[in-house]
């Protein structure tokens, strides 16, 4: 214990090592020098659901703008974090078109026919672009969590994630509170020497197979070349992959700050229990950034209501059961937001702030109501990324959704000039 410590602290016996908390005898220090002050790490996370919103009830009036706006029906259940987060209105991303892709294009704001010759193409998510600039630290550069449900039932599209990597291809990830938990706190009994072995007979095939296809390469004609290098990236990212293995490998996953879920969870407790996780991988400092696709049909079932959720979408001109349902869902989704935001307040950094402090939440869909795609409904929670809290953000209509990604990317360090469909960030967003 007399030795010099890194950032991540271990006790060792002669069977087991088990990691420390962040203890402040050990160089973690409630309140830092003024002469060498601790920076906390920033935090992103990105909340996606489908079939958009109950708009008459979800955004405050475009006549209150600012901090003394009204708070709307559907958001009363996060009335006591009314500081802490901003309604954005007038985003959008322009180049989407179908009013059933709640989250295909939420993060990326690509042109689903921008490449000739393709009938779909996406671009890189806004999470995985901060992943690259905060996840160096980290067990998992981020991670990608999913609810398994089919596109159409939730209204979230194709390819049935928020994440989509550098080359326009979404990321799989766990889909239920069992398998987030593992991927976070399972231990692994596997000896060193094996995983060691496994490892490198692992890099032995990527190897072969990279040298294989760049024998390849050169018997192939432009059109063929231009596929093998969509390859080629696919084998930097599992060579980026198989490169945090070999740092973590050896090194064991923090104890779990919360009991493993019930399997069978859906619906309602199905997201609760994805928050408590999503809060508990911050806490561990398993990963920076998170992304979650959350259900709405599993949800609705959950609450009782039997309206299918895409025909609750469409509540206008219908009987008042369906506007029922859609303000039941939207006071729902409110209240596990709001549990969300009361547990990264509860945890307390070793400075002395919260979490929340240190984290930025973006909360939203695509889809506005029904298959309206403009007025994306966006809600920004949290201090970590310098943006101004507790207020009515009314921006000109139309404004690119991407604008509003890359001024959060900014306030949480991570420099770029463009992003998406991107003209600028965006002065109204920053405290």
């Amino acid at each position: 214990m007399n030795t010099p410590q890194s950032r991540r602290h271990f006790l060792r016996t002669s069977s087991a090592l088990i990691a420390l908390p962040a203890l402040e005898s050990l160089g973690f220090r409630r309140f830092a020098s003024a002469a060498a002050p601790v920076q906390r790490p920033k935090r992103l996370l990105f909340l996606g659901f489908g079939w958009g919103v109950t708009q008459e009830q979800w955004y405050p009036s475009l006549d209150q703008p600012g901090a003394g706006y009204t708070l709307p029906e559907s958001l009363t259940p996060l009335a006591r974090h009314r500081k802490d987060f901003s309604i954005v209105q007038g985003l959008w991303n322009r180049h989407s078109a179908n009013g059933h892709y709640g989250s295909t294009f939420w993060l990326t704001g690509a042109n689903e026919f921008g490449e000739a010759g393709q009938s779909f193409h996406n671009s890189i998510s806004v999470d995985q672009v901060a992943a690259d600039h905060l996840g160096g630290d980290t067990r998992f550069d981020s991670l990608v969590l999913d609810c398994g449900a089919a596109a159409n039932p939730s209204g979230h599209g194709i390819g049935l994630s928020l994440s989509w990597d550098s080359r326009g291809k979404p990321m799989a990830g766990p889909k239920n509170p069992v398998e987030a938990f593992h991927r976070l706190f399972a231990r692994d009994d596997t000896p060193l020497e094996l995983q060691k072995a496994l490892l490198a007979q692992r890099r032995s095939v990527l190897d072969n197979a990279l040298e294989n296809a760049r024998a390849l390469q050169r018997t192939l004609g432009k059109n063929d070349n231009d596929k093998l290098d969509e390859y080629f990236q696919s084998i930097r990212d599992i060579e980026t992959r198989l490169g945090r293995e070999e740092k973590w490998i050896g090194r064991p996953k923090p104890a779990p700050p919360l009991e493993e879920p019930a399997p069978g969870l859906v619906g309602y407790e199905e997201i609760r229990l994805m928050y408590d996780l999503m809060a508990a991988a911050l806490q561990t400092d398993s990963t920076r950034v998170i992304t979650y696709r959350q259900p709405v049909s599993t949800l609705l079932t959950s609450l009782g209501v039997r309206i299918d959720s895409h025909t609750m979408s469409h509540y206008h001109g219908k009987g008042p059961e369906y506007l029922e349902a859609s303000l039941k869902r939207d006071w729902a989704q409110s209240e596990l937001l709001s549990g969300l935001l009361d547990k990264l307040k509860s945890v307390r950094e070793p400075d002395g702030s919260s979490l929340l402090d240190h984290t930025t939440v973006a909360y939203g869909s695509n889809i506005r109501t029904a298959h309206s795609l403009d007025n994306c409904p966006t809600l920004l929670a949290g201090h970590g990324a310098g943006l101004k809290m507790g207020e009515n953000i009314v921006l000109p209509k139309d404004t690119p959704l991407c604008n509003a990604w890359l001024t959060l990317l900014h306030g949480a360090g991570v420099p770029l000039e463009k992003f998406g469909d991107s003209t600028g960030t965006l002065s109204k967003l920053r405290a």
